[in-house]
Formats: structure tokens, sequence, C-alpha cells
């Protein structure tokens, strides 16, 4: 994958501090000394592209609405159509595969606890397989922006 200087400087420096301004895209491109509509276009390349999946707020846990981390037991064979059926909520932040029986992890967030429990059912009347749930009991923060380094 190759990306330009500007798409590197957009991925590496809003991780974290993102504007909470009326035209944060605005704000971005101005320390950026671009366009605001350029910054747009980029960050919609990198989503097409698969680099991002998504930009936007990550709020503590139950602050609002409600969100568990959740698992299932997939065999490999149908793991990405799975994953396929999981990611394809909007309720489901990300999934990913672990090297484990229980291989398919995922977050799911809705407003409320009815919905969130709806949402999981309806992922496993689709998917054919049960979901376990797995809500937090203890809150760590875990900074989840890192130093990207490009060789």
């Amino acid at each position: 994958m190759n990306l330009n200087t500007l798409e590197k400087r957009l991925l590496n420096e809003f991780q974290r501090n993102f504007p909470l301004a009326k035209k944060p895209y605005a704000e971005i491109a101005m320390k950026l000394g671009v366009d605001e509509n350029l910054v747009l276009q980029i960050l919609e390349k990198l989503q097409s592209m698969g680099v991002i999946s998504r930009v936007g707020a990550v709020f503590e846990p139950h602050r609002i609405g409600a969100s568990t981390l959740a698992s299932m037991t997939v065999p490999e064979s149908e793991l990405i159509a799975v994953a396929d059926i999981v990611s394809s909520f909007v309720e489901v932040n990300h999934n990913y595969e672990r090297e484990h029986k229980i291989n398919l992890w995922f977050v799911v967030t809705a407003r409320d606890d009815k919905h969130l429990q709806k949402v999981i059912r309806e992922i496993e009347e689709q998917t054919g397989y049960e979901v376990m749930r797995l809500p937090m009991l203890e809150n760590y923060h875990i900074d989840l922006g890192f130093d990207l380094k490009w060789t």
C-alpha cells in the first residue's frame, strides 16, 4: 500500500484530539495546510481501501447507551462469511479473529440494553451461531492510538 505524505500525516496526527468544532475537517485541513474537501476525499479513499474502518468518537462504556464484548465459535471455512454478516450491523464497531476455538470477537453498541439484546439475537439468527456475551465488569483505559512507523 503506497500512501503519500499527506495521507500518512492525516492518519498519524489525528488519531487523538480530534477537533471538537463545528467544522472539524476544516480545522484539520487548516493544520495540514490543505483544503477541507481534500481531507474528506482522503478519508473516503482510505476507507474504501480498507485502511480505516470509521472516523468517529469513542465513548467511555455505558456513558451513552449499552455495549458488550461478544464472541462466537465459527468453523474456519465459514469465518469470513460470518464476520461479514456481523460487520453488516451498524451496532458492531469492529470484529477480529483470534487463534482459539472461540475465534470471532466483536463489540456491539446500542442505544439501550433492550436494543443490544435484539441485535445479538439477530446476529445469532442470521449466522446460525450462538453469541457469547462478555459484558465489562471493570473499566480499564487502553489508548488505542499509536505512532505509525512508515518504512
